[in-house]
């Protein structure tokens, strides 16, 4: 599934125009970055960022979740961009750094705002973010960068994440038929802010249950409820510049998963619509 630059739907492989949607306007953007044990690499990320063209638009967010290296301090130390530290006393996990990134931004943001989140560990391109807002304002709710579609690109991380990921995307992708979603798995993402706070005057502080990189599909699986339109672009992830070691472990995000699936069969679907 795609939205063309009018706001359209297309099914793949269909020239024919299933839903329209007007186009929509975009506000400001804020972005969360769930930090633990970043320093090295959130200064180079930041500086980035704050010397993109949008720059006077974004407002970043920095969840330093129990941190030991001192990440909090590179928030300080930004300049050129509004960077903002959210502070987690120990370490909780990145569900709950996503959680909390959330509830900061859904406290300040307007409802026609973007709300980007991306991994802090400088892997993620910040230079993707004006197509990120060009499919929101073309009508999407939820943009993926996808490893998954045409230009999509992991060559640069080891092979049992790769295997990981596309083992996700197989099962994800039989048992949960989320129309116009491919990576389940994708830590890049932007969101309509007015969609979070549908999901969150519903779900609560159980929007984000899940401590860890399971959180990802957990709240793809509750904003599934409220019928977004997604869409995905191609994402280049650059491992390469990765300047540690993955903070993810296969055996337990395997479980996660699994039990992720479980709840989501047996859990009630909402009353109504989101």
């Amino acid at each position: 599934m795609r939205v063309d630059e009018h706001g359209i739907r297309h099914s793949a492989g269909d020239s024919v125009a299933i839903v329209q949607k007007p186009i929509r306007t975009c506000g400001d953007v804020h972005v969360v970055l769930p930090a633990y044990n970043e320093a090295e690499a959130l200064p180079s990320l930041l500086a980035r960022i704050a010397g993109s063209d949008l720059a006077d638009r974004i407002t970043v967010w920095v969840v330093d979740d129990g941190s030991s290296d001192g990440t909090g301090d590179c928030v300080g130390q930004t300049r050129g961009i509004d960077a903002r530290l959210v502070s987690h006393p120990v370490n909780l996990g990145l569900g709950q750094a996503v959680q909390s990134g959330l509830r900061a931004v859904l406290a300040e943001a307007e409802p026609d705002d973007v709300l980007i989140v991306m991994d802090a560990d400088d892997t993620h391109d910040p230079g993707v973010f004006p197509k990120m807002l060009a499919e929101i304002k073309a009508g999407a709710d939820v943009v993926i960068c996808s490893r998954f579609v045409s230009g999509g690109d992991d060559s640069t991380a080891p092979q049992w994440r790769r295997l990981l990921s596309r083992g996700a995307r197989v099962v994800f992708g039989k048992v949960l038929h989320f129309d116009g979603v491919r990576d389940f798995t994708s830590g890049f993402r932007a969101y309509r802010v007015s969609l979070l706070s549908r999901a969150t005057a519903h779900y609560g502080e159980r929007l984000v249950e899940e401590r860890g990189f399971a959180c990802m599909v957990e709240l793809l699986l509750k904003l599934r409820h409220c019928g977004p339109i997604v869409s995905e672009i191609p994402l280049h992830l650059r491992y390469d510049r990765k300047p540690g070691a993955s903070k993810l472990r296969l055996g337990r995000t395997l479980k996660q998963y699994l039990l992720l699936l479980t709840r989501d069969r047996l859990a009630p679907v909402p009353f109504r619509k989101l």
